[in-house]
């Protein structure tokens, strides 16, 4: 009924930037947030950014200062502007829906490598 579509993953240089999407679209539902996860190979699903529907932001530290999360809520469409890329940055990203009552939805995921 819910289904979570992303995009704008892919390759990039150390130091640059990409710009995650996520819409949601289906049954209707209220939204309380919306946010990013990330997982590297051999390693646990971390919260990256999340975005309240009355416009609180949390950011992992590590991301902080280089990652902005942004909502377009007529669009339903979550974003993830990442700029100054590292390696270190390089995960699966998981687009995440809190619905106000129920269970969370999950994105597929898109890949991010940093290298050169």
């Amino acid at each position: 009924q819910v289904q979570l579509v992303e995009s704008g993953g892919g390759l990039v240089q150390p130091g640059g930037s990409l710009r995650l999407s996520c819409a949601a679209s289906g049954s209707s539902f209220t939204i309380n947030a919306m946010g990013w996860y990330r997982q590297a190979p051999e390693k646990q699903r971390e919260l990256v950014a999340r975005l309240t529907s009355s416009g609180f932001t949390n950011y992992a530290d590590s991301v902080k200062g280089r990652f902005t999360i942004s909502r377009d809520n007529i669009k339903n469409t979550v974003y993830l502007q990442m700029n100054s890329l590292k390696p270190e940055d390089t995960a699966v990203y998981y687009c995440n829906v809190e619905p106000t009552f129920g269970m969370d939805y999950w994105g597929k995921g898109t890949l991010v490598t940093v290298s050169s």
